[in-house]
């Protein structure tokens, strides 16, 4: 089985441009995949409309693993997501994750808390912005 990971999942999602949004969310998420960010809950269609939104002022970034766990279907990581916006603005975001895999390897489930290392007040709510 392959499984995905918070890296692969977040380049494919939102540093590779030419990759379409749909075939990027079905590599890495399940079907019935939610998330909970800093505990407000989206289903798979609210959670893509958020990368939808963040392709639009995201011109590129990278992101680094400095805790990963997987134990079985469960995995956790805490990682920091650095993203340059198209205004030439920098983020950083620290990301604590647990999440659930389904059978085939891909997310099912992730909650998450986020830590805002650089930006503006503006910038708080990329994690979930919409």
């Amino acid at each position: 089985m392959n499984r995905t990971d918070i890296r692969a999942a977040l380049t494919d999602l939102l540093f590779t441009p030419g990759l379409d949004l749909d075939e990027a969310a079905d590599r890495h998420f399940a079907p019935d995949y939610r998330q909970r960010t800093d505990g407000d809950w989206a289903d798979r269609t609210e959670f893509l409309a958020h990368i939808a939104h963040l392709r639009t002022v995201v011109a590129g970034g990278t992101v680094e693993v400095h805790d990963e766990l997987v134990d079985g279907t469960r995995y956790a990581d805490r990682h920091t997501v650095e993203v340059t916006k198209t205004d030439g603005a920098t983020v950083r975001i620290e990301v604590y994750v647990f999440a659930d895999f389904a059978p085939d390897g891909r997310f099912r489930r992730i909650e998450e808390t986020t830590l805002m290392l650089q930006g503006t007040d503006g910038d708080r709510d990329l994690g979930s912005a919409r």
